[in-house]
Order: C-alpha cells, then structure tokens, then sequence
C-alpha cells in the first residue's frame, strides 16, 4: 500500500493508543514517520514497536517553549512537513464542584493551547499543500455529565478545523478532525478508576453504544489515515464521527 508514500508526516501522543496505531498505519502505507510523547516507558514501547526509521520525541503538550523546539526538530529532520495529526491530549471527567483553576488550565494547556502553538510553530514547515488533522472528540457534542470541562477543550479544538482552514487554506494547509467515541486505549487506565470499578464502568459505557461495544484505535485511524491522505485533498474543515453512533443517543 501507498497512499502516503513519502510523506513527511508527525504524529504528538504517538506512543500509545490511537496515535501509536496511526503511526502503524503510515508506515505501512509508505509515510516518514516522527512520533511525540511524554511517558518514558511508553515512548521506550513505542521506539520498539515503530523500529528505528521513526523518530520517537519527547514533547509535553502543555509546554510552549516545548512546541517551538518540537517545530524546530520537525524542519531539521524533514524541512518540510506535509502531514500532522495532533493528537496529543487529556480526558478528565470530574464534577463542577472539585475543578479547580490549576486543573481547568491545565487541561486547556495539553488539550487546546499547546496545539495550537504548535501549528504556529509549525506555518514556515508545512509544505504545500499539507494536511493537519485534530483529534477531537463526540464529547464536544454531548452533553455528559462531569465532562464540563474536557468537552469545552474538545469543542473549542473542534473549532479550529473550521477557522484555521479559513485562515491557512491560502497557504495550501487544509484541517480536518476526528472526533472517536469511547475507545478502548490506555487512557482510560489513566483516569485513576480502580480495577474493580472499571469493568462497571466499561458496561455503562458500552450501554450507550448503539453498536454494542468500544471502538478501537485501529478505526479511528483509518479515518485520520483518509484525511492524511490525497484522497480527501477536497475535503476541508470537515468532522469524521467515529463513534458506533454514540451521538445518535445524545447524552
């Protein structure tokens, strides 16, 4: 398979879960791969898993000065960039009452600000024409509970699809985003929900599912895979729901 041969493409939260399948599939499908994380064990996994052609960095999403010098390695490595899929973020669920403002900025920082810094990092790298596809997510539509602030993050990511393909069409930069619903990927290991609550957790969640189960990171991939590719190079600040129609449930 071809459909990304030769293209120069990054990949921030590349070492586990959806954004580690993603990179699987690029190379697969003939793309130069870099990969960013934060977790060293993970990114430890990752540089096994992807071999010794990718390059495998780390890079905190929430850190500006961290983007800059991200777009900077990115221009050394390829001088140009024809592919980014921003991926990189954080899922916290809590009620109203237990945020706390360190906690709203932070969330905003990985999820939204660091991003964004990134693709203005990243305007003399892309070529032309690049594709830059977001990692958003169903919760920017839904109204579930304890999901106040993590679906403001995703709603407002969801928006630069649309305004910065406005913006950067002109340069030849196209946005797209994909929006997964419940995944099973490590990021539900990361929410802190004990062992023995998770199964549970895992039942209601599915419960909300018309098709009956979780996706997995292998189909949201293909779907960052198609946006990637010139295949949809007519397709511009355009939404793929990825969700076994867990929209069509509201919350």
């Amino acid at each position: 398979m071809s459909r990304l041969q030769g293209k120069r493409t990054l990949i921030t939260g590349g070492t586990s879960g959806i954004g580690l399948e993603t990179a699987k599939q690029f190379l697969a499908e003939g793309a130069r791969v870099i990969v960013t994380g934060v977790n060293p064990d993970s990114i430890d996994k990752a540089k096994a898993e992807l071999g010794s052609d990718v390059l495998v960095l780390r890079a905190d999403s929430a850190d500006i000065a961290a983007q800059k010098e991200l777009a900077q390695a990115v221009q050394d490595h390829y001088g140009q960039l024809d592919v980014a899929f921003l991926n990189a973020g954080v899922s916290v669920w809590a009620p109203i009452d237990t945020w706390t403002e360190e906690m709203f900025d932070r969330s905003f920082d990985i999820n939204v600000k660091g991003p964004y810094f990134l693709v203005q990092a990243l305007l003399p790298v892309f070529a032309n024409p690049a594709s830059v596809v977001l990692n958003t997510s169903v919760s920017a539509h839904v109204g579930a509970a304890n999901s106040s602030v993590y679906a403001a993050t995703k709603a407002a990511f969801l928006s630069l699809s649309k305004t910065l393909s406005s913006e950067l069409l002109a340069r030849g930069v196209r946005f797209n985003a994909v929006s997964p619903g419940p995944v099973d990927t490590p990021l539900y290991d990361k929410l802190g929900i004990p062992a023995a609550y998770r199964d549970e957790l895992s039942k209601q969640i599915v419960a909300g599912i018309p098709s009956g189960r979780m996706g997995t990171p292998e189909e949201v991939a293909k779907a960052v895979l198609y946006f990637a590719s010139d295949e949809s190079k007519w397709t511009v600040g355009a939404e793929m729901i990825v969700d076994g129609g867990r929209t069509l449930n509201g919350e």
